[in-house]
């Protein structure tokens, strides 16, 4: 009995022996799966728990959630095996702590990491704005994807990249931080560097090819066409006049083009649009014939006219000198703006250079043809003064049109600067109708002209040729200034004051002299009359000898001229003109001022001619 004790009690101490032995290697055991990937089974699902049996004590409970990808339903089913991460053996619940969403985060990380010594594509969905970009799942793994590695261009809108699952290229990876920087620009690089060469192997002169506005410039946009880039210039979007590309295209925007040109060696392509439509130019001779009467939007104004729009894809130009009957020199902006509706006629068509004249004017009476029938030179009109300007006076005639009075044509005895000054803005004048003149669209007015010039009738006695008796008013370098009766002025020049060079002196005359001179032009135009008395001296010699010359044969000249001087002298004295004072005066002067010496040989010259002479 004892021994049979003994016996079972020996047995006892040794099963209890192994018992501990196996159990705490079963714990050592478990214990070294923390931390790792382990397999389970779903036993249970509760609410939004999973419940997993991993073959230890106790299961574990995992939340739904992590069994689905962000955007997707939960696929889970009762007796399904999965991988899960176990995080501890228990928690103070006694439950085992697991986490299906790490288990999944470690695989991925281990296969990325091969993708990324590898350098291949990575498949991962966008889920998530963030600070600077997006967050991505990489099949477990959250990466951060930059908002400059979205797209080769800037992205306005990127939920249409949302949720859907697209390759990515991982740029950085560090698993100790947990952190993974990934790019979608570099996979669509390669694809594009792929599509581009096979794309401009094909590419030729007049294919019609689908792109996406690119960017947009003042001067065109550039159309991504899959791979390569193409310029659609402004000129080519569409056949109406287009001032910016912006009005019709916007960044993103498909498109239909055409290859216009190509250069296969620096790959430079240009497209167009309007090449796919219609010519709107083809028989617009005959459909815009010259004389035709329309109606139009302006498109544009510039400093030499507007463009009216016919239709689209064609636009005429007015002239400014088509624009308007009266209004010439008024800028085009002053006459119409932009989007105006005007009415117009076709003056001209040239189909081949693609432009049509067309005139505002034509669509109007003819203010000048009624101002014509209206006036006549000469008729008297009353008016109101519109402007005054440095050379006249704009006197209104109609509402469209002025007359214009030159500053010499206000007054007949002020100068024209003088006179303008007594005129006002909007004061009423009357003046006489000039000239007419349709064509350069301009009427002449005068003021003077409603009196008598009296320059006219101060010279009504007078005529050129006459000997006239004046008064010296001032005395110049370059003559005398004289007065005549009547108040007439007149002028003098050195050269015309004496036959002798030695009296063509100036200074010889005083200021309210008196002497006769010899009328020798003139000038009704600048109102000035010219004397000389040199030609009135010219012609008593030439009279002198005249009448001397029926004398006796034997007479030699020096009787002839000695007589005609004489009888000249007679003359003055029986006139009794103030000339002969200054004259006296004069050679007094020079017979003192004369040396004595030289009255020898005067005398003995005198003497030496008259000998000669008999």
């Amino acid at each position: 009995m004892t021994e049979q004790t003994s016996l079972s009690g020996g047995n006892s101490s040794h099963e209890t022996e192994n018992f501990a032995t196996l159990l705490e290697e079963s714990f050592g055991q478990a214990e070294t799966l923390e931390g790792r990937v382990i397999k389970g089974k779903v036993i249970a699902i509760e609410n939004d728990v999973a419940i997993i049996d991993v073959g230890l004590k106790s299961e574990g409970r995992i939340p739904l959630k992590e069994f689905s990808a962000p955007g997707t339903e939960v696929n889970l089913n009762l007796g399904d095996t999965v991988e899960v991460y176990l995080e501890r053996l228990e928690d103070r619940n006694g439950e085992t702590v697991l986490s299906y969403e790490k288990a999944r985060r470690e695989a991925a990380w281990k296969q990325l990491e091969k993708s990324h010594e590898k350098n291949e594509h990575v498949e991962g969905v966008i889920f998530g704005r963030v600070k600077g970009g997006f967050t991505v799942d990489l099949k477990g793994a959250i990466a951060f994807l930059p908002g400059s590695q979205v797209d080769i261009r800037p992205v306005r809108d990127v939920s249409p990249l949302i949720g859907v699952s697209q390759p990515f290229q991982i740029l950085k990876m560090d698993r100790g931080r947990g952190n993974i920087v990934v790019s979608r620009r570099a996979v669509l690089e390669e694809t594009r560097a792929e599509a581009r060469s096979e794309l401009v192997s094909r590419l030729e002169e007049g294919q019609i090819l689908e792109g996406i506005v690119k960017n947009i410039t003042d001067y065109g946009a550039f159309i991504d066409l899959g791979g390569v880039d193409g310029l659609l210039h402004v000129t080519d979007i569409a056949w109406h006049r287009i001032n910016h590309p912006s009005e019709v295209l916007t960044v993103g925007q498909p498109v239909r083009v055409q290859i216009i040109r190509f250069n296969p060696e620096n790959q430079r392509i240009s497209l167009g649009m309007k090449q796919l439509e219609s010519d709107p130019w083809a028989g617009a001779e005959v459909k815009y014939p010259v004389g035709a009467k329309l109606s139009g939007r302006v498109t544009n104004i510039t400093d030499y006219g507007a463009f009216v729009e016919l239709e689209p894809g064609i636009e005429g130009l007015v002239h400014v000198t088509e624009m308007s009957w009266t209004k010439k020199n008024m800028p085009p902006g002053k006459i119409v703006s932009t989007s105006q509706e005007v009415e117009v006629i076709v003056l001209d068509v040239d189909a081949s250079k693609r432009r049509i004249s067309l005139g505002m004017k034509q669509c109007i009476p003819n203010p000048w043809a009624a101002l014509q029938e209206k006036y006549t030179v000469g008729s008297e009109i009353e008016g109101e003064v519109k402007n005054i300007t440095e050379f006249g006076l704009f006197v209104g005639l109609t509402e469209d049109i002025d007359g214009m009075v030159h500053m010499s044509d206000i007054s007949w005895d002020k100068p024209g600067e003088e006179a303008i000054l007594a005129y006002k803005k909007g004061e009423k004048v009357r003046a006489k109708i000039l000239d007419i003149d349709p064509e350069k669209e301009r009427v002449s007015l005068g003021i003077k002209q409603l009196t008598n010039d009296p320059f006219d009738e101060s010279i009504s006695g007078l005529k050129k040729g006459s000997v006239v008796t004046c008064e010296v008013t001032s005395i110049l370098e370059t003559g005398v200034e004289v007065s005549l009766a009547g108040g007439l002025s007149g002028f003098i020049r050195k050269s015309e004051l004496s036959r002798d060079r030695a009296e063509q002196r100036p200074d010889r005359f005083a200021v309210g002299e008196k002497l006769d001179a010899k009328i020798t032009q003139i000038d009704r135009a600048n109102r000035k009359i010219t004397l000389s008395i040199k030609a009135r001296e010219t012609e008593e010699e030439r009279q002198a000898m005249a009448e001397y010359g029926s004398m006796d044969s034997g007479a030699s000249l020096g009787d002839i001229l000695g007589a005609a001087l004489e009888q000249v002298k007679e003359k003055k004295k029986s006139s009794g003109t103030a000339e002969e004072a200054p004259k006296k005066t004069a050679k007094k002067k020079a017979e003192k001022e004369e040396d004595p010496e030289d009255k020898p040989k005067k005398e003995k010259k005198t003497t030496k001619k008259k000998v000669s002479e008999e």
